[in-house]
């Protein structure tokens, strides 16, 4: 039985997310710790307790979901329960995720990495009046025919018939509502604090690239995917190039997981709070075997 691990990304987030795991495994509850004393701030209690207006936030939801997926796939490795894991990916910064659980870097690089990508996404999104909507139930190509006409781009392809677009928030706004007029049935703006994944990141893309220079990667010892192509991507350096590129390009989501399935995964394991990935991939193929562990209960079942 192959297992693809699947890491979520930001807006997955909820308070209490890996209490169960910190207060009924000393291993989680250890990662935890070393979080809080790498960022030097208590990131533990944030995804704990909350207020969720502070979890929210870009520089802390980032590094809390990355602690979380690890956390999980900590106990899960510990107690035999992983099986043959041989494959990892994750939705935009779930992709950092997985490539910390296929030892590209280390728990402690990783999370410094994640949290400069969070800094410096929430400073563009400070700098830049920027939005997002969900189209649902369109094909990609009149997604495409509408982010041309308005001057937007498609930031994320998720499943079949959910797609995100991005760009400037009146932009945005414009295109929900010609898109109403255009007979689309579902154009959702969504509550997000910026343009993420378009042109309007791109000064946090330039900072971050200029950040991970000095980083080594080492070459993943599961297969991954990026986000960027969705292909599965294995040499160090253009895993860091990928990295940069995915700040500003598209999320090529669906694209991701079908590779993973078309290389013989037999099961994706989601490792995250809310089931978010599970139900994209049940959009995508009602036939994939899934499972999703986001808290000790999902563990211990």
């Amino acid at each position: 039985m192959a297992i693809a691990l699947l890491f979520a990304g930001q807006g997955a987030q909820k308070v209490g997310m890996g209490q169960s795991l910190a207060e009924a495994n000393s291993t989680a509850r250890e990662l935890y710790a070393q979080a809080d004393s790498v960022l030097g701030w208590e990131l533990s209690k944030l995804s704990f307790e909350g207020p969720e207006e502070e979890l929210t936030k870009t520089s802390v939801c980032q590094p809390a979901l990355f602690v979380h997926g690890l956390a999980l796939h900590a106990v899960l490795q510990e107690q035999g329960k992983l099986g043959d894991v041989t494959a990892a990916l994750g939705l935009s910064l779930g992709e950092l995720t997985a490539y910390c659980a296929a030892g590209v870097f280390d728990f402690e690089t990783g999370l410094k990495i994640v949290a400069e990508r969070g800094r410096l996404m929430q400073e563009a999104c400070d700098q830049t009046t920027g939005g997002m909507a969900a189209v649902i139930g369109e094909s990609r190509e009149a997604v495409a025919t509408l982010c041309q006409a308005f001057d937007v781009e498609a930031a994320n392809f998720n499943a079949p018939g959910q797609i995100i677009i991005s760009g400037e928030k009146e932009k945005v706004a414009q295109a929900v509502e010609a898109g109403k007029e255009r007979g689309m049935k579902r154009v959702i703006p969504l509550n997000v604090a910026g343009a993420y994944h378009s042109r309007l990141m791109k000064p946090a893309r330039d900072a971050f690239a200029a950040y991970l220079e000095g980083i080594s990667f080492s070459a993943p010892q599961l297969k991954v995917y990026t986000n960027t192509t969705g292909a599965a991507i294995q040499d160090p350096a253009e895993i860091k190039q990928a990295l940069v590129n995915q700040v500003v390009s598209s999320v090529l989501w669906e694209d991701d997981v079908r590779a993973a399935v078309a290389d013989g995964a037999d099961e994706l394991w989601e490792l995250g709070p809310g089931k978010v990935l599970a139900g994209m991939a049940k959009r995508t193929d009602r036939s994939w075997a899934l499972k999703s562990f986001a808290e000790m209960s999902d563990i211990e079942a």
